[in-house]
């Protein structure tokens, strides 16, 4: 009998005939074939039930929100070093440990701040009005009497010829930013978004905060502050007011991270009207405007003043790695890293009542998973002939710091890595007959999803809401930018045998009322059969790669693939 690995190696094929494959019967046939003996032991050693102990566990009072620097971190690294033993796996770290560490610092800022405008105050309630805080590592920060100048969406995309400063100098003043791209009409259908300029209705990383802030501190800006809009942004207010004022972090360096701006900052839209209008703006019309090829800075008429105290402390977090290594001795040096952060926001003391953030979907689902995905390859009887990673990152809630640490200090050449499969947020709801690949068109490890969804009676689909930028928000992100190619998926919308609104209504309550908030807990209505779905269906993608005889590759257009095609040239 022919090896259920060397099946599942053959159906792959070269990533060049990806498509090929995807529309062959009979490639179908040898990929659906392999649903048989050991794969499918290991495959349905993946369980609803093995996955909410562990979930329950993470996501338990005793974890006190899995906040890095905490003793929930400790309770978490703990758990996860005490599982991926159990499970025979080798310490990830060369160094023999299952811990990489991560050098970070906390810092907590206690803003004050106001806007002066057409002779009167416009005062700020903080956090209800505006959050701000300082990413240097210094206790005191002031910024003073600062101009205060509306640059649209804050942008310089030379590719799409756009540049919102215009040569304006900022250097000591105060910006004020859309988020989000540029929403540039199609001129051949008005009610369409121009698929030429930036990405069309998907967001680019132009329109992703970091990215703001980023271009921000090279114009030499004092301070940055972002107007958020729901729509927009994808995400209420209260997600950045509760995660921005409360304790944060950032990788540590020697330069104490001074060539970050002074101050980074959110307002409410109804505190930006109320800044435009006493300036003698209009808001929607500057808006409007900021949509426009042409559009010029505009001085506000009104000066901010920031003072931050920040308290502020030295934190070694820790990634968790655990390595599954590979049969083949020519291989087994290169590797499939899987991803979930281990993280959450922690414990408020200052609030009434609850006070722990249990993130029990976020993203103690996806940590669990991992779990669950590394006992599926130990229980293979043939192991993969590369290696497998399990990486359950830190602090991505602190802005992906965990991951970017990882793809920074990679404890495995990138270059060698040749995936990330990322997971964050499972489906505690239903079945799908849908999996929604976000970042939809960016790489042909999508076509090994379809695939092997095939095999499950379901179907690969774009993300509905590419405007929001999920892309971004999660740590593939920090391997795709080090041209790793990258695939985070989810399940889908369409639950198979329910009203076709089911998931969207979950999902709309989840995010309205759950999402970064101490409500996220396990809730006994839960049905992880779909979870359990997507996990098989990502063991068997992981498989897959591991197995394959090329390198997956980013598309064509990707932003991504110079950065891959670079890195690999630079080791022949």
């Amino acid at each position: 009998m022919i090896g259920l690995a060397v099946l599942s190696l053959l159906a792959f094929g070269c990533n060049e005939n990806a498509r090929e494959v995807a529309d062959s019967d009979n490639d179908r046939t040898a990929v659906a074939s392999d649903t048989t003996g050991g794969l499918l032991t290991a495959q349905q050693s993946i369980n609803a039930n093995d996955l909410l102990q562990h979930i329950k566990v993470l996501a338990s009072d005793e974890f006190e929100g899995r906040s890095p620097g905490t003793a929930g971190e400790d309770s978490t690294v703990n758990y996860l070093t005490r599982e991926f033993k159990k499970l025979g796996l080798q310490p990830g770290n060369p160094n023999g440990t299952f811990v990489q560490k991560v050098p970070m610092f906390g810092f907590t800022a206690q803003p004050q701040a106001n806007f002066t405008a057409g002779g009167k105050t416009v005062n700020l309630s903080f956090p209800d009005d505006y959050v701000a805080v300082s990413r240097r590592y210094v206790q005191d920060v002031n910024v003073n009497n600062s101009d205060l100048v509306f640059v649209g969406y804050g942008i310089v995309a030379p590719e799409y010829g756009w540049d919102d400063y215009k040569g304006v100098d900022v250097k000591g003043k105060t910006i004020v930013m859309l988020i989000n791209d540029p929403p540039i009409p199609s001129p051949n259908n008005p009610g369409q978004l121009d698929s030429t300029m930036f990405g069309g209705k998907a967001m680019t990383y132009y329109g992703r905060w970091t990215y703001k802030y980023e271009i921000a501190a090279e114009k030499g800006a004092a301070a940055a502050i972002i107007i958020h809009e729901t729509g927009p942004a994808g995400y209420p207010y209260e997600v950045i007011s509760g995660s921005w004022s409360r304790e944060n972090f950032d990788i540590s360096n020697p330069g104490k991270n001074m060539d970050r701006l002074a101050v980074e900052s959110w307002i409410t839209e109804d505190k930006a009207r109320e800044l435009f209008t006493a300036s003698g703006n209009n808001f929607e019309k500057l808006k409007s405007a900021a949509a426009q090829k042409g559009f010029k800075p505009v001085a506000l008429n009104a000066k901010a003043n920031f003072t931050i105290k920040n308290k502020l402390r030295e934190v070694e977090s820790r990634n968790v790695i655990a390595k599954l290594e590979g049969s083949d001795p020519e291989l087994k040096n290169e590797y499939v890293v899987y991803t979930a952060h281990w993280d959450h926001l922690g414990k408020d003391d200052k609030l009434q009542g609850d006070q722990i953030y249990n993130g029990a979907m976020d993203n103690a689902s996806g940590t669990a998973g991992l779990i669950e995905l590394a006992k599926a390859f130990t229980q293979l009887p043939e192991k993969p002939k590369r290696s497998i990673l399990f990486l359950a990152v830190t602090a991505e809630e602190k802005g992906l710091l965990g991951s970017k640490y990882y793809a920074s200090n990679p404890l495995y050449p990138l270059t060698k890595t040749l995936a990330n499969i990322n997971m964050d947020v499972l489906n505690p709801y239903h079945p799908t007959e849908d999996v929604i690949v976000i970042g939809y068109g960016n790489s042909d490890l999508e076509d090994i999803l379809a695939e092997e969804a095939r095999t499950q009676n379901r179907r690969i689909v774009p993300e509905a809401s590419p405007e929001k930028g999920s892309f971004y928000r999660s740590d593939h992100f920090e391997f795709a930018k080090q041209g790793v190619p990258a695939l985070y998926a989810k399940s889908g919308i369409v639950a198979r045998d329910q009203p076709a609104d089911f998931i969207t209504k979950k999902q709309e309550q989840y995010t309205a009322e759950h999402y970064h908030k101490v409500s996220d807990e396990v809730y006994g209505d839960w049905n992880l059969d779909g979870a359990v779905e997507d996990l098989q269906l990502y063991f068997r993608v992981g498989l897959r790669v591991a197995n394959g005889t090329a390198y997956p590759a980013w598309r064509e257009k990707s932003e991504f693939r110079a950065k891959r095609e670079k890195s690999l040239s630079e080791v022949q």
